[in-house]
């Protein structure tokens, strides 16, 4: 069975042997970062569409073009995978597509270690998207160990577009910000996704 059979917090919890924590915020106060012409031009013509597209058109109309910025910002130094499949364990349901995977390389063929972010992409109930989303933070923490690359802190993001909520999986334990993070404006999200991915560069295991 793929990721998409968790269908709740409780069945990846579950399933995995974690422990779940629930805050108001996480994140500490983090900088917006101002996005380029470019990505204004292209959201100002995406955003109104957006209330009655599907899952599929949000990634690629909003997520992906906010992903590339952040991409962009970091110098190229990391890859965004869009629909690829990241198979880790299959016997234990880590298997199939993720919406979005970032990994700590430039490298753009292949998904190298340490993969460091996951974001799901949900058209509206972005709480329905968390199991998922923690089975992937599991699978990208299991890919980094089994390649000897591991970070000592995997996120994570369940993102309708226009609402973004932000989780990290430290060993066994998961921490949900209960913040919904808003676009516009997209600078503050670009702020937080570039804050997680210098996060991860600074916070290799021992």
């Amino acid at each position: 069975m793929p990721y998409s059979q968790f269908t709740t917090i409780g069945k990846a919890k579950q399933a995995f042997n974690l422990t779940t924590r629930e805050v108001s915020h996480f994140l500490p106060q983090i900088e917006p970062i101002q996005p380029s012409e470019i990505l204004k031009a292209y959201l100002a013509e995406s955003l109104p569409l957006v209330a009655s597209a599907s899952e599929k058109a949000r990634s690629e109309g909003i997520i992906y073009p906010i992903l590339l910025e952040t991409r962009r910002i970091l110098k190229h130094q990391i890859s965004i995978f869009s629909g690829e499949d990241f198979t880790v364990d299959e016997s234990v349901g880590l298997n199939g597509m993720c919406d979005f995977l970032i990994s700590r390389s430039p490298e753009i063929l292949e998904i190298e270690a340490p993969a460091i972010a996951i974001v799901e992409a949900k058209k509206a109930d972005i709480k329905s998207g968390m199991g998922q989303c923690i089975a992937e933070m599991v699978a990208a923490q299991r890919f980094n160990e089994a390649h000897q690359n591991p970070v000592s802190v995997i996120y994570g993001s369940v993102t309708s577009g226009t609402q973004w909520r932000f989780l990290k999986l430290e060993e066994k334990t998961v921490t949900i910000d209960l913040t919904d993070y808003s676009l516009p404006p997209v600078a503050t999200i670009l702020g937080i996704l570039v804050w997680m991915i210098e996060q991860s560069q600074s916070n290799p295991q021992s």
